[in-house]
């Protein structure tokens, strides 16, 4: 049996099942070795060393692709790699599939779902960072392309495999903070000007020489064709709407991560923009105030949260004034859900839970809640490993949690842009209230770069 295809049926086999069969490479039982064929999308900078050092670099790396040969030179040096190099994925994928069991890919936010999908497709397994995806039709597809394929997903919210968020998700149902109504979130970026966001001073930015060894024309990928500016690419690209998402899009799906899972929370019905800064067409905001409501859920009532990015007055905005909390900056924290009994503070990333008031979180600590939810060994590269070989059960934030976090996160990014109130029907998909932005619910691509239009 050809690897791609015992690769393939062992996890058809079983994917219903939250573990998945134990497989050995290259034919069925145990090998003698069973690494993976992991292959790399964005292979440059620190993006790319996060799972190389966490995890893949104990597998079989046999492949790397990206648009910009020389950002990537120092990552391929220092790992002494002679591995094949690629510029366009498709051609990665057309020549290497079968020799291919897994891909982490780690591009800007709007080329995430065409390489997800390529890979799906030929039943690759695939480890994709957050956001998911760019828009919200692609968030569903590839849920609807986790059933049709089976492999085995995860979405890059690191914090989703830590021990701080179980013990959050798990104070939370065993009541200890009551029943929450409330929640607030903030960053306090984007730095327009710093060194991950642009402020530029026109739109559309002037052209400039493009640098070599960049393929401009397969960076943008699906999106429309503009010149090269260096506030684009390599670092900035965030900056602006058609690439990236802001600082929603950016820290979104690591903030919002506890409240969606312990709440349970399911895409809201209603978002707000209250407030945002101005800024040139198609380029993000220096702050904002962004508020979701909730519908109740089995035995929660309704759930308003709270986004601020940006500088606040906290003295008028994000005011808490309980068990001994001022408001949503309150001991520094990025999270705070707040409920009958008292409240939960946590990270920007999750992390550990901080209770207040100060003597129920001594309570906590002392008899806190059983260990209900299972924890991750050696964080989230490890865990999608260990559950491509049947190691493991299904990493947390696979596709289809996933992708309603961040049908949740592009919600709020599209009543940010638009500065607007977006009424959202779920089982739909549409945007009832402003009928004309659900272009950006589905957006165009150029041609050659269809992903998806089948499932």
């Amino acid at each position: 049996m050809k690897r791609r295809s015992f690769l393939t049926n062992a996890v058809g086999t079983l994917a219903a099942s939250s573990v998945f069969p134990s497989f050995a490479i290259g034919k069925p039982g145990k090998s003698a070795n069973s690494k993976l064929n992991i292959a790399f999308i964005g292979s440059g900078g620190w993006i790319a060393r996060q799972p190389y050092e966490q995890g893949c670099k104990d597998e079989n790396l046999v492949a790397f692709c990206d648009v910009d040969r020389d950002r990537c030179a120092e990552n391929m040096k220092n790992w002494k790699t002679t591995q094949p190099f690629y510029e366009d994925f498709r051609e990665m994928f057309d020549k290497m599939h079968k020799d291919i069991d897994a891909v982490v890919i780690s591009t800007p936010d709007h080329t995430h779902f065409p390489a997800t999908l390529a890979a799906m497709e030929r039943g690759i397994h695939v480890y994709t960072q957050k956001p998911l995806t760019h828009n919200i039709w692609q968030s569903r597809t590839l849920v609807k392309a986790q059933d049709h394929y089976k492999v085995i997903t995860q979405m890059g919210n690191q914090g989703h495999a830590g021990d701080g968020i179980r013990q959050s998700v798990e104070a939370y149902r065993a009541g200890v903070i009551g029943d929450v109504s409330q929640v607030y979130c903030r960053n306090t970026g984007p730095e327009m000007g710093g060194q991950h966001f642009a402020n530029p001073a026109t739109m559309p930015l002037p052209a400039m020489p493009t640098p070599e060894g960049l393929n401009w024309d397969l960076w943008l990928g699906p999106v429309a064709n503009r010149d090269y500016h260096i506030d684009y690419h390599p670092t900035k690209w965030r900056t602006f709407y058609d690439f990236g998402l802001g600082m929603l899009g950016d820290w979104g799906c690591h903030t919002l991560d506890t409240p969606v899972w312990a709440l349970d929370l399911d895409p809201p019905t209603l978002v707000e923009c209250l407030e945002r800064k101005n800024s040139l067409d198609g380029v993000i905001p220096a702050g904002s105030r962004i508020r979701y409501h909730f519908p109740a859920k089995g035995t929660r009532g309704p759930v308003t949260l709270d986004w601020f990015d940006g500088p606040q007055d906290w003295k008028e905005f994000g005011r808490i004034d309980k068990f001994g909390a001022e408001h949503a900056a309150h001991l520094g924290r990025a999270c705070w859900m707040v409920g009958t009994k008292g409240m939960m503070g946590c990270g920007t990333h999750a992390g550990a839970p901080l209770i207040l008031p100060e003597e129920l979180h001594k309570n906590w600590q002392t008899n806190p809640p059983a260990a209900s939810i299972p924890r991750v060994a050696g964080g989230p590269f490890r865990e999608w490993l260990r559950a491509i070989k049947g190691e493991g059960p299904e990493p947390g934030s696979n596709f289809h949690y996933g992708a309603k976090l961040t049908e949740i996160i592009l919600l709020g990014v599209l009543a940010q842009r638009f500065n607007t109130r977006i009424e959202w029907d779920a089982k739909a998909g549409r945007i009832t209230n402003r009928p004309e932005l659900n272009a950006f619910v589905k957006e165009p691509v150029r041609s050659g770069w269809e992903y998806g239009e089948k499932l």
